[in-house]
């Protein structure tokens, strides 16, 4: 299969140690070797296992394994003439790939079904339990309950609070209060079984996983977690990936489709929508909404910077301090202060998802919500679908004043609970955040607009019992501005927003807000929330928007430099298994030069340290003769040895033949330009095919470092 079109990595959130540190690729020498006219590797008939694979935590070697999987696809294409089950074989593996994508789509549309309806039950569980089937959710309840009626739709029989079933009282202090304890105790019970979970079952489950991605799978996530295939597409092109290939864009495509039709067969919203908040306005926005409009993105910059630099302080202050040391006790302790503090408040009681759902609505007649009381005008005989702006009842004073705790909550608690372990995204709480703060200005605007429709700004296009304004619309702008402001976002945002909503017709609301928010985060940091994390966590990652444009060369930045000692490297045929094997006992070095003898130092390849690990290892126990002083040797022909001499090891087919090297008056600019297009993990540094040192990705970013004036030794690698 083509792993390299299937899954591309954005950033290294896998590493190594030391030198040989930081993802990247085996490229070719050669315009030969680099258009494919030579094998990548030597293969043997009978490869020994685990060769080829990759540890825990370690950085995919992507052009490596496709020129694995070209060498491999060439072979099996030139055996699918000799028969019918050759041919049949090379079939397979021509739609192995979609195969996958076919697997990747099915599992991720299924699962985020599970997901969706098993929040709603655990949500309610907090409040109350259906008497009939407890594992149905408050609506669900209510759906099977035949004396339901339309005015008390959130109220049947068979849902019954836990004051209700524990102490038969719905009313009261008594009620209250244990309703409450029962809410922060449901809310521990989980916060502990999500850690747990992630502690002892699935450490990589952590975190949002979008500095670990996986282009395919990426966007089949985001197109089952919002309803945004396209959407998702686009976010893997614009977020997660440094290489994307047009096929690996089309498999990209099909996984976000086969996830986003699994789930509409699911149907878990129940309404036979995909979206996860769809919205109808009967309103059109209006060009002197752009002022307010762009006001809400110059709020999701501030709030992207003033979120990213508290973040990025506490969990600098997690990693550095013994709270690091206890992550169950941190989640226990954080989920008890927002339980006690959420629960009075109904804006941060209910979910967030049912938060932004409510947020984004319009209010039309039957709406019961806060929101919408407004005072009605007794003699409106307008339809349904058009009702006027009204002044504001007291239910809307009194959600503007828990909305606008409600905002500071949001703020304060994304700040403190995003990096936990716990599997916990970023999208989300930024949209609440900004759901919020654009309500209340859609309903300053509407208030504003009612009471002086007479003013200049209002008078052209919001006449006395008209529907000018939509509090909803400013809500889904904000949403976007705050996402955008955290994760600076722009074109996948825009998108992902207009097909969560449904909004199509408010494209140019968005894109002004998303564009705003961008441009005033950035002007106070480059950095998103995912690369500050990537910076935070040591990932050796070099970042397309940053600029190089010094005039130093490779040979400044090569190690090893004056003073140090000499590069480890392996001769051809003069080291024995026992040198081979002292050398990888005394460094941690993730790879090694091989060169003809060290006189010369003339280059002939690299070998990575886990396959020479793994082909020892496989020697001494799958072959007769090898011992410690066997002479181990990488040409095709052994050397000449004495009589009464161990068998030799050879392991020429572990070697790479063609790693990428350049000259040492090669510009670093160059050098950077290639690390970053190619995915480098290290490039040695040549002169007349002589070895002279190695340049790693660690190298390249403390050498930018330090053309920025900052101190070299401070750039902290895990």
């Amino acid at each position: 299969m083509d792993y390299s079109s299937v899954m591309s990595v954005a950033c290294p959130a896998h590493i190594f140690n030391d030198w040989f540190s930081c993802p990247g690729v085996i490229s070719m020498v050669n315009a030969g070797a680099m258009s494919g006219s030579g094998n990548l590797m030597d293969f043997l008939d009978e490869p020994f296992p685990d060769v080829g694979t990759y540890e825990d935590f370690h950085t995919i070697d992507w052009l490596r394994e496709k020129s694995r999987d070209t060498d491999r696809h060439r072979k099996i294409t030139s055996k699918s003439k000799e028969s019918i089950w050759e041919f049949i074989k090379s079939l397979l593996d021509a739609w192995s790939g979609w195969v996958v994508m076919l697997l990747i789509g099915l599992l991720a549309g299924t699962l985020a079904g599970v997901i969706d309806l098993a929040v709603d039950w655990m949500t309610d569980l907090k409040e109350g339990v259906c008497l009939s089937a407890f594992w149905y959710s408050h609506e669900q309840c209510c759906w099977t309950s035949n004396e339901t009626t339309f005015e008390d739709r959130d109220k049947c029989p068979l849902w019954q609070k836990w004051s209700e079933l524990l102490v038969n009282q719905s009313e009261g202090a008594s009620a209250y209060i244990l309703n409450y304890l029962m809410y922060i105790l449901w809310a521990l019970l989980f916060a502990f079984l999500a850690v747990s979970l992630v502690r002892v079952f699935a450490p990589y489950a952590c975190g949002s996983g979008i500095p670990e991605v996986l282009s395919a799978a990426a966007a089949a996530g985001v197109s089952v977690a919002f309803g945004a295939p396209i959407g998702g597409v686009l976010f893997s092109l614009e977020e997660v990936s440094y290489y994307f290939p047009l096929k690996t864009l089309w498999r990209s495509f099909f996984a976000a489709l086969v996830a986003a039709f699994t789930l509409r067969s699911i149907n878990p919203f129940g309404n036979s929508r995909l979206v996860l908040f769809y919205v109808e306005y009967h309103t059109p926005w209006y060009m002197a909404e752009l002022f307010p409009f762009i006001l809400l993105g110059v709020f999701g910059g501030l709030w992207g910077t003033l979120f990213i630099r508290c973040n990025i302080a506490w969990c600098r202050r997690r990693k550095t301090t013994r709270l690091g040391k206890y992550p169950v006790l941190e989640v226990i302790v954080v989920t008890a202060i927002t339980a006690i503090i959420a629960y009075p408040n109904p804006y941060t009681r209910q979910s967030t998802s049912e938060l932004i759902s409510e947020l984004f609505n319009d209010c039309g007649a039957l709406e019961s919500s806060q929101l919408c009381d407004y005072i009605n005008d007794p003699n409106m005989t307008r339809p349904v679908d058009d009702i006027p702006d009204r002044p504001a009842g007291v239910g809307v004073y009194t959600a503007m004043w828990q909305l606008a705790l409600a905002l500071i909550f949001k703020i304060v608690v994304t700040i403190f609970t995003f990096g936990m372990k716990i599997p916990s995204g970023l999208f989300i709480p930024s949209m609440a955040v900004g759901a919020i703060a654009g309500r209340m200005v859609g309903i300053g605007v509407e208030q504003l607009a009612y009471h002086h429709h007479d003013w200049i700004i209002f008078r052209n296009w919001c006449r006395p019992g008209a529907d000018c304004v939509t509090p909803g619309l400013y809500a889904m702008v904000g949403a976007a501005a705050c996402l955008g402001g955290v994760t600076r976002m722009t074109v996948s945002l825009v998108v992902i927003m207009f097909e969560l909503t449904g909004g199509l017709e408010y494209i140019v609301p968005l894109m002004a807000a998303a564009v705003t928010s961008k441009w005033v985060a950035d002007a106070f940091g480059k950095e998103g929330i995912y690369e500050a994390h990537i910076h935070l966590n040591g990932y050796p990652f070099l970042d397309v928007k940053d600029e190089f444009t010094h005039r130093t060369l490779a040979t400044d930045v090569m190690r090893p430099r004056r003073g140090e000692p000499p590069l480890s490297v392996l001769t051809q045929d003069s080291m024995t298994v026992e040198d081979v094997e002292t050398l990888i006992k005394e460094t941690d070095y993730n790879g090694f030069p091989v060169v003809v003898s060290r006189d010369s130092e003339r280059l002939i390849g690299f070998a990575q340290r886990r396959e020479l690990i793994l082909a020892i290892k496989n020697a001494r126990q799958r072959q007769e003769g090898i011992v410690s002083n066997s002479i181990m040797y990488f040409t095709e022909e052994p050397p000449e040895l004495p009589a009464n001499s161990p068998h030799p090891l050879k392991l020429r087919r572990i070697l790479n033949l063609s790693p990428f090297t350049v000259t040492d008056h090669t510009p670093m600019e160059t050098v950077v330009d290639i690390f970053r297009k190619l995915g480098l993990r290290q490039c040695l540094v040549t002169r007349s095919g002589r070895l002279l040192g190695i340049i790693t990705k660690k190298d390249v970013l403390r050498h930018m470092a330090q053309m920025a004036n900052q101190d070299p030794e401070s750039i902290m690698f895990n």
